[in-house]
């Protein structure tokens, strides 16, 4: 029988390869959902997977069958942590946790004024600011502009600079939070301002991701609950 919990892992998961699905055709890829995963034949933006399952118990082989491994830097979202693709040439890079926080407003109130980067001088902005100098903007093309699940959420000084924000992924029972950043790469001081923001926009839905680490405590402290685990999977 499917406890509650493990239905708020599913949603989850379909949420994320949700985002990863938007995020692949802004360049110009076009992924499949299948009934076990959703994968991409071609390879994904830096960061994102190749495949992300969908329900417990996928088919390590069949679903690899649907990515290129021939290419460097074939990965997998294994979002229930029970596949072993090791046979299949794969070794785990991480381990993380889903995690969810019931609709509500923070508890901790923000300094700082939101936005929904709706423009591509504030998706750039946005980009810029979450790239940190690292060279990555470039992943977050304008056409993500055109994607009505998908929010991006810009948290700004008084001045306008952008300083703080994520990524706000809407489906039909959950909101999906990603590419959360703030200054110093300090989750606390992201937090309120977009669950202020998801929570202005999305009233009745539950907020759901996945964190690890220092990130994970984080989420946990701003009202997230840890609610299963997942493996990302690095061929070669």
């Amino acid at each position: 029988m499917t406890t509650p919990k493990q239905l708020l892992v599913q949603a989850a998961a379909r949420n994320n390869a949700e985002w990863c699905a938007a995020m692949s055709r802004s360049h110009g890829l076009a992924g499949e959902f299948g009934a076990q995963s959703w994968a991409v034949p071609a390879r994904t933006p830096p960061y994102y997977p190749d495949a992300v399952t969908l329900v417990p118990g996928a088919d390590p082989a069949a679903l690899t069958a649907r990515i290129d491994t021939t290419a460097p830097g074939a990965s997998v979202k294994d979002s229930f942590a029970d596949l072993d693709l090791t046979a299949e040439g794969f070794q785990v890079l991480f381990e993380a946790q889903w995690i969810h926080r019931p609709a509500s407003a923070p508890a901790l109130a923000s300094d700082l004024a939101w936005e929904v980067a709706s423009t591509p001088d504030r998706l750039r902005a946005w980009a810029l600011a979450w790239a940190d100098g690292d060279g990555n903007a470039d992943l977050f093309r304008t056409e993500l502009l055109d994607d009505p699940a998908t929010f991006v959420l810009a948290g700004h000084s008084p001045d306008g600079k952008v300083v703080a924000g994520a990524v706000a992924s809407r489906s039909t029972q959950v909101v999906g939070i990603s590419n959360v950043f703030a200054p110093d790469s300090d989750p606390d001081a992201a937090w309120p301002v977009v669950l202020d923001a998801v929570h202005r926009l999305f009233p009745t839905l539950p907020v759901v991701g996945y964190e690890h680490g220092a990130d994970l405590a984080a989420a946990i402290r701003h009202g997230f609950e840890p609610i299963g685990p997942l493996r990302i999977w690095l061929h070669g």
